[in-house]
């Protein structure tokens, strides 16, 4: 209705609809009382509440089975989209109100790579529990919306656990190495492009190879390290990369370790705030601590 319009609005209720949503589909008065479970007087007294909104009849009354009017039929065509949509809702089912519902805030690469493969083996064992994944952005210290669950790449003081160990090394895709001579040691990477990221410098680990080289200052600056590990995975460079989130990759080739063994710990942890104590977050807690310590056996392998 255009707002200029001064026809006062009447809606009729949700009742009065769905009581001739259903006295139409069963054709009966009663047989609709019995699919809603109420009595047959409260659902005429719906439809005649109905009936005098519109000004019209909706039903046949003297026909045998019931029948709709012309009026009658042309509004259950326009009703029925608007019942079906919500229906359609799951906030309007008694089963999925009564789901408990768990929000989880994650940096978008450990959501990536970590935590969304992952999901199905939380689901298979909690298939009771609604799970929300929202996205945070570390590096402009922009936290998702409110979670219940909260994984963090930064130093958690005296908040939090870690759930990861972990550690960098250089990877980088066979495609960028194919031609060139093999890498004996660190200092063959100044042949090569070095990604470079403010979420992880690569100053700890030259310097842990006896190299006294600055920061690279050429090409493009991620500001997230799942970019750097598709940049690495496209062969631009090589990337200082935590095999934990690299994993992926690594286990389809798309990249290689460089120098195995060779790694120092990664500037900020991956770490887990539980900021509710209900038996929804408790059990997500326990799952990814639990499937966090198998990833860095997983990863182990990988030296």
């Amino acid at each position: 209705m255009p707002a200029d319009d001064p026809t006062p609005l009447r809606l009729p209720s949700l009742d009065a609809l769905l009581a001739f949503a259903a006295t139409a589909r069963h054709a009966s008065v009663e047989r609709a009382a019995e699919a809603l479970n109420l009595s047959p007087s409260a659902v005429s007294k719906r439809l005649a509440g109905l009936e005098e909104l519109l000004g019209c009849s909706l039903l046949m009354r003297s026909s045998k089975p019931l029948a709709l009017s012309a009026a009658g039929k042309e509004y259950l065509a326009q009703i029925e989209g608007v019942l079906e949509a919500l229906a359609a809702m799951p906030q309007h089912r008694r089963a999925a109100q009564a789901r408990p519902r768990l929000r989880v805030s994650s940096p978008p690469t450990f959501a990536r790579q970590v935590l969304v493969p992952a999901l199905p083996g939380f689901a298979a064992v909690h298939p009771e529990i609604e799970l929300e994944l929202v996205l945070s952005i570390p590096y402009l210290d922009e936290r998702g919306p409110e979670a219940e669950i909260e994984i963090r790449n930064q130093a958690l003081e005296h908040e939090g656990q870690v759930l990861l160990q972990d550690r960098v090394t250089p990877m980088a895709a066979p495609a960028l190495l194919a031609g060139r001579p093999p890498l004996q040691s660190p200092a063959d990477l100044a042949s090569l492009p070095l990604l470079r990221t403010p979420l992880q410098a690569w100053a700890p680990w030259l310097r842990a190879q006896g190299l006294d080289w600055p920061e690279p200052d050429q090409g493009p600056r991620f500001v997230d390290l799942g970019l750097v590990l598709e940049a690495a995975a496209c062969g631009q460079g090589v990337a200082l990369a935590r095999p934990s989130l690299a994993l992926p990759l690594l286990q389809r080739g798309a990249l290689q370790l460089l120098f195995p063994g060779r790694s120092v710990a990664a500037a900020q942890p991956y770490g887990l705030l539980q900021h509710e104590d209900g038996p929804a977050a408790q059990a997500f807690a326990d799952w990814l601590r639990a499937h966090c310590r198998r990833l860095e056996e997983e990863v182990s392998a990988w030296g």
